[in-house]
C-alpha cells in the first residue's frame, strides 16, 4: 500500500498542526512572564524597585510570581469547564469559542501601563489563563480522537513541541528587547501582544479542519462521523480500512453507553475501570510539574542569573538556547523514538537522567557558588551547569515532557475523555499555579538545594511510577477498556463483530438499492 506512506495522515497532522496553535500559546504564555518583569523598565514603571531605585527582590518575586501564576489560576478553571462545553458544542467548534476568549485577556495584557496598571496584567492573564486551560484540555482529546493508532504517539507528541516551540520563541522575544529596548511600554506590550498571532492562525485554521468522527458518532451522527474519518483517512467511506476503524469506535461506544445508562459523573469517575484512569491522570501531573523543569521554563531568566550568568542579556539568552536544545530534542523524540520505545521505558530514562543531572548540579552550585559581580563573565562552573541543564532538558524531552500527555490522551475510553482529559489539565495547572507561585522564593531562599529537592523527586517518584503503570504503545484507544478492566477481551471481540456485520449488511444494502436504481 504505497498510499499508505507519509501523505496518507497528511490531513490529520494539518489537524493537529492547525490546533496545536493553541499550545505554542500555552508554551508561550508560560515563558513570557518571567522574562517580562526582569526587566528594569517593567520593574520601574510599576514600583517594583526601593525609592532609592536599588532592586527590591521581594517584590519583584511578588509580581512575578503573580504574574504568572495567575495565568494558572485562570487556566485550573478553564480545564474544568472545558468538559461540558466540549461534550455539547463539539472539539472544534468549543476550540474556536476559547481561543476568542483568550484573545481577549491577550488585549488587556497588551494595553496596560500608564494610568492602566498592574491590575490590566493581572486580569488579562487570568482570562487568557480560562482559554489557554480549556485549549490545553481539549486539543489533545481531539487530536487523538483524529489520529489512527499508527502514528497517533507521534501526532499527541506534537503537543510537546508546540510548547517547546512557544516557549522558545517567549525567551527570544525577552531576549530581543533586552537588546533592543530599554524603555518604553512597548518593554511589555510587544511580548504581550505578540500572543494575538498564534490565536489568529489557530481561529482561521479552525475553520478548514472537520469534527472529530468520534464526537460525531458519540452523539448518533454516524453518516457525518464516517464521512469526517474518511476524509481525515483519505480513503471512501465505503473502504473497508474507514468500515472497520468505524465499527471499533461504535462497539466502543455501545458498551459505554450500555455500561453507564442512566448515570453521570459519579460513573464517569468511579466506574469499572475508570477510578484507576483518573489516578493516574493527576499522578503523572503531579510528578510532571514537581520534576523541576516548569520551574527552570517559567523562571529561566533567574536561574541562570541563580548559576552565574549575571545581567538579564547574558541569562535572557541562555534561556534562549536553553529554548532551542529544547525544541531540538523534543522534536527528535517525538519523531524517531516515542513509538519505538515504548512509553514506560521512555518514562524511566527519563526520570534517571533528569535526577543524576540534578544531583550534578546541585553538587557544584554548593562546591562552586557564582561570583557576586554583576559584571563578571560566567565562570567554568556556571557553564558546567549551564552545560548540564542543556543536557536536563534533553532527557525531560525524551519523557516526562511529550508522554504525559500521550498518555493520558491513550487511556481514557471516549465517554469519559473529555473528562479525563479535563481532570488531568486541571490537576496540571492547579500543581503549575503552586509551583509557579513558590518558585521564585525558592531560588532566593534554597540556592543549591532546589536542584537536589527536584533530583529526589526525579529518581526516588517519577522513575518508581513509570515502572508501576500499564504499557499503552500500539494499542487502539478501544483497546485501553480491556487492559483497565472495563470490559472483558472476548466480550469487546464479540461487541466489534456484530458491529462489523451490521455496517456490511448496511453497505450491502446500499449496494443492493444503488442496482435497483441503476437498473430502473
Amino acid at each position: 500500500m504505497s498510499k499508505d506512506s507519509v501523505f496518507q495522515n497528511i490531513r490529520v497532522y494539518w489537524l493537529a498542526f492547525i490546533v496545536y496553535w493553541g499550545i505554542v500559546l500555552f508554551g508561550y504564555d508560560t515563558g513570557i512572564g518571567g522574562g517580562v518583569v526582569s526587566q528594569d523598565y517593567f520593574k520601574i514603571h510599576f514600583g517594583l524597585v526601593n525609592d532609592d531605585g536599588s532592586a527590591n527582590t521581594k517584590k519583584a518575586n511578588d509580581v512575578s510570581s503573580n504574574v504568572v501564576s495567575v495565568l494558572q489560576a485562570g487556566a485550573f478553571f478553564g480545564a474544568l469547564g472545558s468538559a461540558p462545553i466540549s461534550a455539547a458544542i463539539g472539539r472544534k467548534w468549543s476550540l474556536f469559542s476559547f481561543t476568542v476568549i483568550f484573545s481577549v485577556g491577550a488585549i488587556l495584557q497588551t494595553v496596560a501601563g500608564g494610568s492602566r496598571g498592574l491590575g490590566y496584567i493581572y486580569a488579562g492573564r487570568v482570562i487568557a489563563g480560562i482559554g489557554i486551560g480549556a485549549i490545553s484540555a481539549v486539543a489533545p482529546a481531539y487530536v487523538s480522537e483524529c489520529s489512527p493508532k499508527e502514528v497517533r504517539g507521534r501526532i499527541t507528541g506534537l503537543f510537546q513541541i508546540m510548547v517547546a516551540v512557544g516557549v522558545m520563541i517567549s525567551y527570544f522575544i525577552n531576549l530581543g528587547i533586552s537588546l533592543h529596548i530599554s524603555s518604553g511600554a512597548n518593554v511589555w506590550r510587544i511580548p504581550f501582544g505578540f500572543q494575538l498571532v498564534p490565536a489568529g492562525i489557530m481561529a482561521l485554521g479552525l475553520l478548514t479542519v472537520k469534527e472529530s468522527p468520534r464526537w460525531l458518532a458519540s452523539k448518533g451522527r454516524i453518516d457525518t462521523a464516517i464521512t469526517n474519518l474518511a476524509y481525515m483517512r483519505r480513503r471512501s467511506p465505503d473502504d473497508e480500512h474507514v468500515r472497520a476503524e468505524m465499527a471499533e469506535i461504535e462497539a466502543a461506544i455501545e458498551e459505554e453507553r450500555e455500561a453507564r445508562k442512566g448515570l453521570g459523573l459519579r460513573e464517569a469517575f468511579l466506574g469499572k475501570g475508570n477510578f484507576i484512569r483518573f489516578v493516574i491522570a493527576v499522578v503523572i501531573f503531579l510528578f510532571q510539574q514537581w520534576g523541576g523543569q516548569n520551574s527552570v521554563n517559567y523562571y529561566a531568566p533567574q536561574i541562570f542569573q541563580s548559576i552565574g550568568y549575571s545581567g538579564t542579556s547574558n541569562s535572557l539568552l541562555a534561556s534562549g538556547i536553553y529554548g532551542i536544545v529544547k525544541v531540538v530534542a523534543t522534536a527528535l523524540f517525538v519523531f524517531l523514538l516515542v513509538d519505538s520505545l515504548g512509553r514506560k521505558m521512555s518514562l524511566f530514562i527519563s526520570s534517571m537522567g533528569m535526577g543524576i543531572l540534578f544531583f550534578i548540579i546541585g553538587a557544584l552550585l554548593k562546591t562552586n557558588p557564582p561570583p557576586k559581580d554583576p559584571g563578571v563573565a560566567p565562570p567554568p562552573a556556571s557553564k558546567a551547569m549551564a552545560a548540564m541543564l542543556y543536557l536536563y532538558v534533553c532527557f525531560y524531552s525524551m519523557g516526562w515532557g511529550p508522554l504525559p500527555w500521550v498518555y493520558v490522551s491513550d487511556i481514557f475510553p471516549t465517554r469519559t475523555r473529555h473528562y479525563g482529559l479535563a481532570t488531568a489539565s486541571a490537576s496540571q495547572w492547579l500543581f503549575n499555579f503552586v509551583l509557579s507561585k513558590v518558585t521564585p522564593d525558592m531560588v532566593t531562599d534554597l540556592g543549591y538545594k532546589i536542584f537536589l529537592m527536584f533530583a529526589t523527586i526525579n529518581i526516588g517518584g517519577m522513575a518508581t511510577f513509570s515502572l508501576l503503570i500499564p504499557e499503552t504503545k500500539g494499542r487502539s484507544l478501544e483497546e485501553m477498556d480491556v487492559i483497565f478492566g472495563s470490559v472483558s477481551a472476548d466480550q469487546r471481540r464479540a461487541d466489534i463483530a456484530r458491529q462489523e456485520r451490521a455496517l456490511e449488511h448496511e453497505a450491502n444494502e446500499t449496494t443492493s438499492e444503488r442496482s435497483v436504481e441503476n437498473k430502473v
